[in-house]
């Protein structure tokens, strides 16, 4: 039986010389859910000027493998968490073995023969611990004081004999031994605790402070899966978001700092950080907003990062850009991206193809809508052309930029309608009814490239 007493507030006291750890086992790749699981405990540390632990929890010989281990490793350093120590658990096997003869020797713990499991009709002898039956209480630094009867768990396994202890007695043994003072874990190890606090007390061990975090959630409020958007933290990497602008993401799920901003580096959010402002339930990871948050991030870098990002990009085309044209064609690419990948994406569906090929389109894309049932649409379009290449002609080459192209044109364009001579001419210039506008177009095309598109639409008219 559990229920709660709610929130008394965390004793000052015992976030002096804080200790966290983060504790993944390496049988999969690590996806959001256990990478923000990190990122609380590591600011809660910091915030305390603690101490962050990494244990990797590879006691599971069949399903462990070291990419997995490299994987979790590499994410960290990614995302710019940095641990003060490094454990793995298999090297405290020893350890484990003679907590449970000490458990057995002080009648805390005993062997059960019990029959396998498998069918088989094999007996096995396994090490269950003594429950004493009692009632114990949880200090939640974000549910409050649950207090549970532990009558119901029986007496539960620690090992499957006396060489091979079981999860629950390996993570309290480690945590003891690494003098974690604050377990901040997933809400799905709150059933785990009453047993973790029986044994610390039979082992007259001390009992850290425990918090336990929301689920991660998909948009549609089921549980953040593989399926459902759960991507390793590289996967991110390789679609080109920023490790700030994840960590940042992360952070936000299922907290915040009580205030209006949402744009944080590494060091902010160690300062704001505070377990009491975390919710209670379940915390839904958005990626529209973790798009968003990416942005701004790339804001924040130098032009010339971006600059760089997108060049190396374009690059990887079949597109030759000159460092002129990445320069002019930045600004646009830049307005349209939320990540790194996305140039890719403009690339693979020709978004990009008007800027280095002359592109190929009906005549009747030319036409502004509001001509389209006039009889002599084309001949009228055709007339607009012509008179914006006259105009666009007498502008010399050196001044040939987007303030000298709006101000030649904007006249004649008031005068005929903005739609009747803007429209064909930026149609002319990229065949796209999608594009930027055409006095933005035409300095990246440059004169005699945007003369020459604009002489082929004028023969398309024609025919």
């Amino acid at each position: 039986m559990w229920y709660y007493l709610g929130m008394k507030g965390e004793n000052k006291q015992t976030a002096k010389h804080v200790v966290t750890r983060f504790a993944p086992s390496p049988t999969g790749y690590f996806h959001i859910g256990g990478y923000r699981t990190a990122i609380f405990a590591y600011l809660y540390a910091k915030h305390n000027e603690g101490k962050f632990i990494l244990r990797i929890e590879d006691t599971d010989k069949e399903r462990n493998k070291k990419e997995y281990e490299d994987n979790i490793l590499e994410s960290l350093k990614w995302i710019g968490l940095e641990y003060d120590k490094f454990y793995r658990q298999s090297e405290n096997i020893e350890r484990h073995k003679n907590i449970i003869r000490e458990l057995l020797q002080k009648g805390s713990a005993y062997i059960s023969k019990e029959e396998a499991k498998d069918g088989s009709g094999a007996i096995k002898e396994i090490v269950r611990f003594k429950n004493p039956n009692k009632v114990v209480e949880i200090h939640d630094l974000i549910r409050g004081t649950v207090v549970i009867n532990t009558t119901d768990l029986g007496d539960f396994v620690i090992a499957r004999n006396i060489e091979d202890p079981l999860y629950h007695l390996a993570v309290v043994i480690d945590d003891w031994d690494e003098g974690v003072t604050h377990v901040i874990r997933g809400e799905e190890h709150i059933s785990n605790t009453p047993r973790q606090i029986l044994m610390l007390e039979a082992l007259g061990a001390p009992i850290p402070v425990y918090a336990h975090l929301p689920l991660v959630l998909a948009p549609d409020r089921s549980k953040l899966s593989k399926r459902k958007g759960a991507l390793p933290l590289t996967d991110y990497r390789e679609m080109g978001y920023l490790p700030e602008a994840l960590l940042n993401t992360m952070a936000l799920i299922g907290w915040n700092p009580g205030t209006e901003q949402e744009i944080f580096a590494l060091e902010e959010l160690i300062k704001v950080f505070d377990l009491s402002k975390v919710q209670k339930g379940g915390a839904i990871f958005n990626p529209i907003k973790l798009d968003w948050i990416n942005k701004e991030h790339i804001k924040l870098l130098p032009m010339t990062i971006i600059q760089e990002e997108i060049g190396k990009r374009i690059s990887k085309s079949e597109f030759l850009i000159s460092k002129d044209m990445l320069q002019k064609l930045t600004p646009i690419i830049f307005d349209r991206i939320n990540k790194w990948s996305d140039v890719d994406e403009m690339i693979k569906a020709g978004e990009l193809d008007y800027f280095f090929n002359t592109p190929e389109y009906d005549k009747e894309g030319l036409v502004w809508k509001k001509l389209k049932d006039n009889a002599d649409r084309f001949a009228l379009t055709k007339g607009y052309l012509e008179k914006v290449y006259e105009l666009l002609h007498e502008i010399p080459e050196s001044g040939f930029n987007h303030e000298s192209v709006k101000f030649t044109l904007s006249n004649y364009a008031e005068e005929k309608g903005r739609g009747e001579v803007l429209w064909p001419l930026r149609f002319a210039l990229s065949g796209l009814e999608k594009s930027p506008d055409p006095f933005t177009l035409a300095p990246i095309l440059g004169k005699g490239e945007t003369l020459s598109r604009i002489e082929k639409a004028i023969k398309k008219l024609s025919k």
